[in-house]
């Protein structure tokens, strides 16, 4: 249930951001998208701390789920990657409180200097370059884990190689592949969920004709 909280937060505040901020920053009206939306930003940055908070919790289920299998290697770099992803994500909207809170008191004076655009040029990088590579990296480890314990499906363990070097190679050409990632966790924690039932249930079930016996 916490990857598919992470899920469902970080998708939403991911869409509020990039409905509200336009592809490009440039000329003197490069500060009119803030104009009447304020409200939906502060939205999506309200969302981000619940998200990583829901992020570390499914970091917890992941490593419960692999129990003694867990490769200490491999991770290492799941561990260290995910915790930067999440870092970096929280830098990047902590810039964006910056650009509103700044915008709020000194609006002209942000527009004409150019903060409004190296702001946003530094949080759409921290973003789409380091965070989500380093998601791609944490993707990659646990595929390797995968691979290695049999834990998921061989077909479940090549898609996440397959996305996760999607995430490496194409994630600074657009702000739609961020998205990658979100939906993969997804997939992940329905499967996880659904293994972890039906394991209770078989449980049941056995304890049921324990007692019956």
């Amino acid at each position: 249930m916490a990857g598919i909280l992470f899920a469902v937060l970080f998708s939403a505040s991911m869409l509020l951001i990039r409905f509200t901020l336009p592809e490009e920053l440039s000329g003197p009206n490069a500060a009119d998208w803030l104009e009447g939306n304020t409200s939906l930003i502060t939205l999506a940055l309200t969302l981000v701390p619940f998200a990583g908070i829901a992020f570390l919790w499914f970091m917890g289920v992941v490593r419960s789920h692999l129990g003694e299998l867990e490769d200490q290697l491999f991770s290492t770099v799941m561990f260290g990657s995910a915790l930067l992803f999440l870092a970096m994500v929280f830098v990047s909207a902590a810039l964006a409180g910056g650009i509103i809170t700044s915008y709020a008191l000194a609006g002209e004076q942000l527009s004409k200097n150019g903060v409004l655009v190296f702001g946003r040029a530094i949080m759409y990088t921290i973003t789409n370059v380091y965070a989500i590579r380093m998601a791609g990296v944490f993707m990659i480890s646990l595929g390797s884990i995968w691979t290695q314990t049999r834990l998921m499906p061989r077909p479940l363990a090549l898609l996440t190689y397959a996305l996760a070097l999607l995430l490496l190679i194409t994630s600074s050409l657009s702000m739609w592949i961020a998205f990658v990632f979100p939906a993969w966790v997804l997939i992940i924690s329905i499967f996880i969920l659904r293994a972890s039932l039906r394991n209770k249930n078989s449980s049941q079930t056995d304890g049921v004709k324990a007692s019956a016996g």
